[in-house]
């Protein structure tokens, strides 16, 4: 149970035939569930279906299937296949407690490019071991019956079978249904967008990739210095706290010591080379840039030490571009 309209039709499909649903929803820093709003979504597409909403904390799992997903990534960063089943056998742990019978989901075939292809689902279903539990009602009259199909514990005629990625009939079952408040349908996996995958792919390739990093993934500039070193600096107020809050000891803060400006976080090897450096890179971000130079205050975070102000000259462009590690993206923490 995302929140979103696909997973409310598919459970209220369900539940037009008599059938009590028990949504889950599963929060990680990644997916939808990664932002307090879509988890305030998923409960209240919860209780519009009158039902209680199980959550589950998917994070740890699913950083462990970023770094090394056995039937790869998408397009960008994205181990949809890995993770899908990854849900779905928590999801059959589940129903197993609940004494339940099949497993529902919003999917949509040939909605997502990767995972939700014919060959895709049946995979999915085949290697998960849930093969014929899994009933997807807005496309089942165009897939192979379930169990509970064949068992005539839900009547087929009554399902649909919605293809592809026009929202028309999920409009007009949400008229039928009376659902008018639901979520903007849009891409729920930061891991799909291929300039966040960029900075997933670094951490991974350089072994850094834990729950910490991940979230400063989501805020700021991204810089790679060296195969330890990067530095983030804020685009506005609310990142710069961000990055404070994800500080850890052994990190450096930065921040403009005579004007208004973004903080840097400077994690890895915190030598006077890439202080240097990080103070450079964050002056150029300020209203700094293009001065002859700037006063930037170095602190430790996590200390009581007071900082030290240290005087360089903000970085040229060139010297942005040859450690970005992607362009800025607009995702919210």
């Amino acid at each position: 149970m995302s929140g979103g309209l696909d997973s409310m039709l598919a459970a209220r499909l369900v539940q037009a035939q008599g059938i009590e649903v028990c949504p889950i929803h599963f929060v990680s820093v990644f997916n939808c569930g990664a932002k307090p709003g879509a988890r305030l979504a998923a409960r209240k597409a919860a209780e519009a279906l009158g039902c209680k909403l199980k959550v589950v904390n998917f994070a740890d799992e699913q950083l462990e299937i970023v770094k090394k997903p056995p039937h790869g990534y998408g397009s960008a960063a994205n181990p949809c296949i890995d993770c899908h089943m990854a849900m779905l056998k928590r999801a059959a742990e589940y129903m197993t407690s609940l004494g339940a019978d099949f497993i529902v989901t919003g999917e949509v075939l040939g909605q997502r490019p990767m995972s939700q292809r014919a060959y895709s689902l049946a995979l999915i279903d085949r290697e998960t071991g849930l093969e014929g539990l899994i009933l997807r009602p807005l496309s089942a009259k165009a897939m192979t019956q379930t169990e509970p199909e064949k068992k005539g514990l839900v009547d087929r005629g009554k399902l649909e079978d919605i293809t592809g990625r026009s929202r028309t009939r999920q409009m007009e079952l949400a008229k039928e249904f009376g659902l008018t408040a639901y979520p903007t349908p849009a891409g729920g996996c930061l891991l799909t967008d291929p300039e966040f995958g960029k900075r997933v792919l670094d951490l991974v390739e350089h072994g850094q990739l834990e729950l910490n990093e991940a979230h400063l993934l989501k805020v700021g500039r991204h810089y790679r210095l060296d195969a330890r070193t990067k530095v983030i600096v804020g685009r506005n107020h609310r990142e710069n706290a961000v990055l404070e809050t994800f500080t850890r000891k052994g990190d450096v803060l930065l921040e403009l010591a005579d004007m208004m400006g973004p903080t840097a976080l400077l994690r890895g090897d915190t030598g006077e080379k890439n202080v240097a450096l990080a103070a450079a890179l964050c002056a150029r971000c300020s209203k700094a840039k293009g001065l002859p130079s700037a006063k930037v205050l170095v602190r430790e975070a996590r200390s009581a030490k007071p900082g030290r102000t240290v005087e360089v000259r903000p970085a040229t462009d060139e010297e942005a571009d040859a450690v970005t590690l992607a362009k800025a993206t607009s995702h919210d923490a």
